[in-house]
């Protein structure tokens, strides 16, 4: 498969998606860079640590940004995002892999809840 098919499969396995596949794929990712940044910062690979924790960052934002306000839950959501964002800055100024093993189970939790609550959701359809 050449470069732009492989682009364009990718566009429509997005475009496709359920919005909760979306958001299970985004906290993949950040599950993901997570798990790149710690290893980085065990290697000394500083560039490719804080590369991995502000793309962490951009994720959390993000997600922050598509939040629905109106929502209970959303505002729950919001002040946890905006936790993860001033742990993580802490943890790439700081380069503190202990504060880095603390948050990377929180962050998988939660991803594992959106995955159940997905597939919750799935099964009600």
């Amino acid at each position: 498969m050449d470069a732009r098919g492989l682009q364009n499969y990718k566009a429509q396995s997005l475009n496709t998606m359920t919005q909760g596949e979306l958001l299970l794929l985004l906290m993949d990712e950040l599950v993901k860079r997570l798990m790149r940044g710690d290893i980085a910062l065990e290697q000394g690979d500083m560039p490719l640590f804080e590369a991995s924790i502000q793309r962490c960052i951009d994720i959390v934002r993000y997600l922050d940004d598509t939040l629905d306000r109106r929502y209970e839950v959303s505002r729950g959501l919001h002040r946890l995002y905006d936790f993860f964002c001033y742990d993580l800055n802490r943890i790439m100024l700081g380069r503190n892999k202990a504060e880095l093993d603390k948050l990377r189970p929180m962050i998988t939790d939660l991803r594992d809840t959106f995955r159940i609550a997905e597939k919750n959701t799935s099964e009600g359809r």
